[in-house]
């Protein structure tokens, strides 16, 4: 049975290539996308309809409330459920999703270093005095592959990255193997790659249409659901945007454009993540049969 995963930046198309794929090897589908784990953020994730998933069953999406925090261990151990139990069920699964450390934990062991209650205590509230852009700067400096994967709307995560330095004394990347140690040797990594013009595009049009689908009163109802509540939720790239706006810090034009330039530098931290991994295979925009052949072939080859 094969463990396929696919990869990549925002907008590049990929839950539209594993459903594709999906339908021609008989595939069950793990979500890898750390806020299409929540419940009504729909719109905002982009999240492939159950009309569009075409019956292909999913699996980790809509299984938090947005109260609710994830982190990378929870998700670890919850992935690697599923799969294991598709695999002895002589299942094919694809993991598709955007959340680097998220696919990296269901492939590689990462440590999870033991929280420390008061150099966290520390580190929230010189965040809520300083603010997230200054946390995210002071993560760049000592570690500049965590900041490259976390975006400064999180800043529980930047938090989070910045307690395991105080305590370990080390980048928070160096708890993750410096090799890749393969959970599972039998998966195959493909990334989807397009030119960075054509993805800036890609990006400010699905904005434009998520706007168009109702994105602010998705965000207004989840906020009558406790998304204020939520620390993970809540920082998600667009409904931090509109919380501002609904809060009048920004106009809804402003909160517009702010997403639309914060999901295209979320997309450059993307790529930059997954660049380093030589594991993957990268697919360049061609019609989803062109890149569905690859992988197949691949796969054989395999």
């Amino acid at each position: 049975m094969s463990l396929i995963v696919i990869c990549g930046a925002t907008a590049t198309g990929k839950s539209d290539l594993a459903i594709n794929l999906a339908k021609q090897i008989n595939a069950e589908v793990v979500n890898a996308d750390s806020m299409q784990l929540y419940k009504g953020m729909d719109i905002g994730t982009a999240k492939a309809s159950t009309t569009t998933r075409a019956g292909i069953k999913h699996h980790l999406i809509d299984v938090l409330n947005v109260t609710e925090d994830a982190n990378v261990a929870w998700y670890q151990e919850q992935s690697r459920k599923i799969i294991d139990q598709l695999l002895e069920e002589k299942k094919n699964v694809i993991v598709v999703g955007g959340t680097g450390l998220y696919i990296k934990a269901i492939l590689d062991d990462l440590n999870f270093p033991e929280t420390d209650v008061a150099v966290r205590e520390k580190i929230t509230k010189q965040a809520e005095k300083l603010g997230a852009d200054v946390m995210h700067q002071r993560l760049s400096k000592l570690d500049p592959a965590a900041a490259a994967a976390i975006p400064k709307e999180n800043v529980r995560r930047v938090v989070r990255a910045l307690e395991v330095i105080e305590i370990t004394g080390k980048p928070f990347t160096a708890n993750l193997p410096r090799k890749d140690v393969d959970k599972y040797p039998q998966a195959k990594q493909f990334g989807l790659v397009i030119d960075r013009d054509n993805l800036d595009q890609r990006i400010d049009q699905r904005v434009e249409k998520m706007w168009r689908d109702g994105f602010v009163a998705e965000v207004k109802n989840l906020i009558q659901n406790g998304l204020l509540q939520g620390k993970t939720a809540k920082a998600a790239l667009g409904y931090s945007q509109i919380i501002d706006f609904i809060e009048n810090r920004i106009s809804e034009e402003e909160a517009k454009q702010e997403t639309k330039r914060a999901t295209r530098a979320y997309a450059r931290r993307q790529e930059t993540w997954f660049s380093r991994d030589e594991r993957i295979k990268w697919l360049k925009p061609d019609k989803t049969e062109q890149q569905i052949q690859i992988i197949l072939d691949t796969i054989k080859l395999g």
